[in-house]
């Protein structure tokens, strides 16, 4: 999923992502994401802006993080914020990681692979602990 909402971002997101392979759910604000996320189909991997109308890409990461729930996500935060400072806030919001804009595709095509990876090994690991 992608929650940005400056339009001409959102469309190259979503194209380099088509392009890559992947399904994309694309929103334009934080309210429209955590509804999205919130859904039994959710995604397992969203890219969502920092700053964005609505609820904040930092503020959703902690109320992603808040829910009850077994279901991995993986959360990329998407910035123009380049203070270490910023990082660190994201990450301690719960994001798993943090892309500066504008950004590498080869480098936005590697972190979406190491998304994929943890959520597959976490969907396994709460499969595991539910069957014992």
């Amino acid at each position: 999923m992608i929650a940005e909402d400056d339009a001409t971002s959102r469309m190259m997101l979503k194209a380099i992502l088509i392009k890559w392979g992947y399904e994309v759910v694309e929103t334009c604000n934080g309210d429209e994401a955590w509804q999205v996320l919130q859904r039994e189909d959710a995604p397992r991997l969203a890219i969502l802006d920092w700053v964005m109308p609505g609820i904040s890409g930092d503020n959703l990461c902690r109320k992603l993080r808040e829910l009850p729930t077994v279901r991995p996500i993986y959360i990329i935060l998407l910035t123009v914020r380049r203070d270490r400072a910023d990082v660190i806030a994201g990450l301690e919001a719960g994001a798993n990681d943090y892309i500066r804009k504008p950004f590498d595709r080869e480098e936005l095509h590697a972190r979406v692979r190491v998304g994929e990876r943890v959520v597959k090994l976490e969907a396994a690991l709460a499969e595991r602990n539910q069957a014992t």
